[in-house]
């Protein structure tokens, strides 16, 4: 690593350190026990996807028609299980609640997702424009000892966040170079190793 990446690699971790700080300090923001639509179309309040934790963490995911927020969905699940052993762990989907159930199952999604269609928390938080188009990002949640809901922390996703390590390995290479997410990546090859998995 010559000095110049090394410079601006501790730059990077200094700053993710002041933000965690910043984060740490900023006054949590109450949030309404929104009720979603769970899979089977049963509804199902914020307060329930908490489970038997104290806090949150949720992915505002625009639907089966972003490969974007697919490629961030599919990456998850491998980090789900971990997720989960520290905070409940859900994705709220744009899409219907039979049409979020079907997408789950085809990408092989080992977490709870729900469906916000046709309610206006995706707007309230921030991840919905006026025109009513939905936007990515995560919220994290805590849910206090009286049982009121706040906001912790929030963040838009996109490429070159933390949450996905696609790009920040392209980045090593110098870049995407055009590439960009694919819902199925059979007929280019999973890993060209040759052990089969395509």
């Amino acid at each position: 690593m010559n000095d110049e990446i090394a410079r601006l690699s501790k730059a990077v971790m200094d700053a993710k350190a002041a933000l965690r700080d910043a984060q740490a300090k900023a006054k949590p923001q109450p949030v309404d026990d929104w009720e979603f639509k769970a899979t089977d179309g049963s509804p199902v309040r914020l307060s329930a996807l908490f489970g038997d934790k104290d806090d949150l963490i949720l992915v505002h995911n625009m639907g089966k028609g972003c490969v974007y927020c697919t490629h961030w969905a599919d990456g998850f699940r491998g980090h789900a299980e971990a997720i989960a052993d520290r905070a409940a762990f859900v994705l709220c989907s744009n899409d219907d609640p039979k049409t979020t159930a079907d997408f789950a199952a085809s990408r092989g999604w080992n977490y709870t997702c729900v469906s916000g269609a046709g309610s206006d928390f995706a707007r309230t938080m921030g991840y919905m424009d006026d025109k009513g188009n939905p936007h990515p990002g995560i919220s994290a949640f805590r849910k206090n000892a009286d049982g009121s809901i706040v906001r912790t922390g929030t963040t838009p996703i996109g490429p070159g966040d933390d949450f996905c390590p696609t790009w920040p390995m392209f980045d090593l290479l110098g870049g995407a170079n055009g590439w960009e997410p694919k819902y199925d990546y059979a007929k280019s090859g999973r890993c060209g190793s040759g052990c089969g998995c395509h």
